[in-house]
């Protein structure tokens, strides 16, 4: 059911508004009825959430705003016809001017934690552009420039007041249906244990600033396997990092995946290799 009172950020939904309530019925009843996903929306929340919740709260986001990152990807790295990747998807050109390094060797829209400060500093430039964080939401779906001229056009500049296109007017309310199911779960006909949830994954990380010419050889090094590389640093997109100017990356082990490490005759080999094809030039 939906709540008697309802606020987004803190910011009150006029729920009086037949065409708000209505809009917010319709998501909740698709969320509520389509359990497979909204199931996999609460294992996946359980790993991911903590990585996200601290750094929205560090950049002054409104706790609210990880079901943001729930409704645009479901929390898993998907690419859009747009070309937006990552759990934020992000397009290529925003990412960069927010800061973000993109390039055929490293994605860090697939960087949860850069893509998640990436995505507050949007929200944080919205906000001050539009007033409200309702707005912010909307303006992170159709961008700022295209809601910009819904507001000059409409004269008008809130969210429940204008008239906009079908995906940006279910936005705000998809993001709302899955709050009030993850804050009440069995009102809303899920149920599910602990265990059932996928557990977040304890890494090591590691601080690269040289040349890797193989990832493969060096998870193997680390004493663990490149799937477990790879899964936990989707942002690396190829099997070799260049790294030419140097810059230190933080890499994540899964604990759970280190083997014993190699022999050191082994080790010391795939040391000696790299570091040739290094001062070689070949990478």
């Amino acid at each position: 059911h939906i709540p008697d009172t309802l606020l987004f950020a803190g910011e009150r939904v006029p729920l009086e508004q037949y065409d708000v309530y209505e809009r917010m019925d319709r998501e909740l009843l698709v969320n509520t009825y389509w359990q497979s996903q909204t199931m996999l929306f609460f294992k996946r929340a359980n790993r991911w959430f903590p990585l996200i919740e601290p750094i929205l709260k560090e950049q002054g986001i409104p706790d609210d705003f990880k079901y943001l990152a729930l409704i645009e990807s479901g929390l898993i790295n998907v690419s859009s016809p747009a070309g937006a990747v990552g759990f934020w998807q992000i397009l290529e050109s925003t990412a960069k001017e927010l800061g973000l390094e993109v390039n055929q060797e490293v994605d860090e829209r697939y960087h949860v934690e850069k893509a998640t400060r990436a995505a507050c500093k949007y929200l944080l430039e919205s906000k001050r552009q539009f007033g409200n964080w309702t707005m912010a939401a909307a303006a992170y779906n159709m961008g700022r420039a295209g809601l910009s001229r819904q507001v000059s056009s409409q004269k008008a500049n809130d969210y429940y007041q204008l008239w906009l296109n079908d995906e940006t007017s279910r936005y705000v309310f998809r993001i709302l249906a899955i709050k009030c199911i993850f804050e009440n779960p069995k009102g809303h006909g899920f149920y599910f244990r602990n265990k059932d949830l996928y557990q977040p994954i304890d890494c090591i990380t590691l601080n690269v600033d040289t040349p890797v010419s193989s990832l493969v050889d060096f998870a193997r090094l680390q004493g663990t396997d490149y799937k477990g590389l790879r899964y936990m640093n989707p942002w690396l997109r190829q099997s070799s990092l260049s790294n030419k100017l140097k810059k230190s990356y933080e890499i994540k082990i899964p604990r759970s995946t280190i083997r014993e490490p190699l022999p050191d005759d082994e080790a010391d080999t795939l040391f000696l290799i790299q570091k040739q094809e290094h001062l070689n030039g070949d990478i």
